[in-house]
């Protein structure tokens, strides 16, 4: 089977879809790589280390593609990508379905298998497979750093003879995989770390990395996750109790760190204009969902924001920030979930069907929209 693994066209995407680990690997399975000139530039990953692992080096995402089997990437390809595709070839990418479902629809037309690597289920036998955390663990451990250099103090405890310097307060919402990594940083570079989320199971997952769990525990509070981990959408009673718990404390914050997001929702509002108003001048806000709106409405995209001398910064792509560690980690994921694609005998592409894995992150199949969430739309 030929994979070809393409350049990242999408300005300040950093990532790439292999390394030279993933690929000694996969060409050791009798797979040949095909790899777009450059693509791992921004990664610090010369052509010359893919060759040196057994790659070939196409001239661009053109040559790359023609023949594929099998088309690795990081994000959503252009149109001129997927035409290029053969009919019947797959992809694998984070194709961020729910801001895109005419895109789902041309995956169809074009005959392209797309799996959108962010569907992966969150079940222990694809844990190795699934990007969605593996990116997201980095994101939370990059959006302290980010914090740290726009607070502009010092975030432990220092005691000198000049004087006391005070821990920096941090709050961390929102506490699925990044926010525990946030809280796990925000804890080693010194802070006086406090977290919150609707799910009870983080609560003690917030006490075994050293922080204070804020929460309303009510009777909805015990109940308010998903079969597949995921916080459900509170009512409007819990979420006026939440955000009056979480007025208070806010005001006493430093850096404030959101990372709540609903798949297939807008991000829910954590952080108010009140709670940003509340807020000590020098505080920093770092907003990990402003790509789906942001949990606080004064963020924008990529934007630094002043809010009355509170910095709000919303990141839209964290991982990029950390180019190799996130490449390296996400050309492991590929490479655990290609059994998946492949026939064991012939070593072709060939996926298998009716796993849960493949059934709950393949998009398209022969033509159609086949992922459940997806095919009302596209036969509406």
């Amino acid at each position: 089977m030929k994979i070809a693994v393409l350049k990242e066209t999408q300005a300040g995407e950093t990532r790439v879809a292999a390394m030279p680990d993933s690929v000694k690997k996969i060409t050791a399975l009798g797979h040949e790589m095909v790899i777009a000139s450059g693509a791992g530039a921004a990664s610090s990953t010369p052509d010359a280390q893919f060759e040196a692992a057994g790659a070939k080096i196409a001239a661009d995402n053109a040559a790359a593609i023609a023949g594929a089997d099998l088309v690795f990437k990081v994000r959503r390809p252009t149109e001129a990508e997927i035409s290029a595709i053969r009919p019947g070839a797959g992809l694998a990418a984070l194709l961020e379905p729910y801001a895109a479902e005419d895109l789902v629809k041309r995956f169809a037309d074009a005959k392209v298998a797309a799996l959108a690597m962010e569907l992966v289920p969150r079940i222990s036998r694809a844990q190795s497979m699934d990007a969605l955390s593996s990116q997201a663990n980095l994101a939370g451990y990059r959006a302290v750093i980010e914090a740290a250099e726009l607070y502009g103090r010092a975030f432990p405890m220092m005691m000198t003879a000049a004087g006391t310097v005070a821990a920096a307060k941090t709050f961390i919402m929102g506490v699925g995989v990044a926010g525990l990594q946030a809280i796990a940083t925000a804890r080693r570079l010194g802070g006086v770390v406090s977290a919150t989320d609707v799910r009870p199971a983080t609560k003690e997952q917030v006490a075994s990395l050293g922080a204070k769990f804020i929460a309303v525990e009510d009777e909805e509070f015990k109940q308010a996750e998903t079969a597949g981990g995921y916080a459900k959408q509170m009512s409007a009673e819990y979420q006026a109790k939440q955000a009056a718990l979480i007025a208070e404390h806010i005001a006493k914050q430093d850096i404030v760190i959101t990372t709540a997001l609903i798949p297939g929702r807008p991000a829910p509002v954590l952080v108010t204009e009140a709670m940003v108003q509340s807020m000590k001048p020098g505080s920093v806000i770092i907003d990990l969902a402003v790509a789906q709106g942001g949990n606080c409405p004064l963020s924008k995209p990529d934007q630094l924001v002043d809010a009355g001398g509170v910095k709000i910064m919303g990141f839209t792509n964290l991982p990029a920030r950390l180019p190799t560690d996130s490449s390296s980690l996400y050309a492991k994921n590929l490479l655990a979930l290609l059994p998946l694609l492949t026939d064991k005998d012939t070593k072709a592409f060939a996926p298998a069907w009716d796993d849960e894995i493949i059934k709950g992150a393949m998009l398209t199949k022969d033509g159609a929209v086949i992922h459940p969430n997806f095919a009302p739309a596209a036969a509406a």
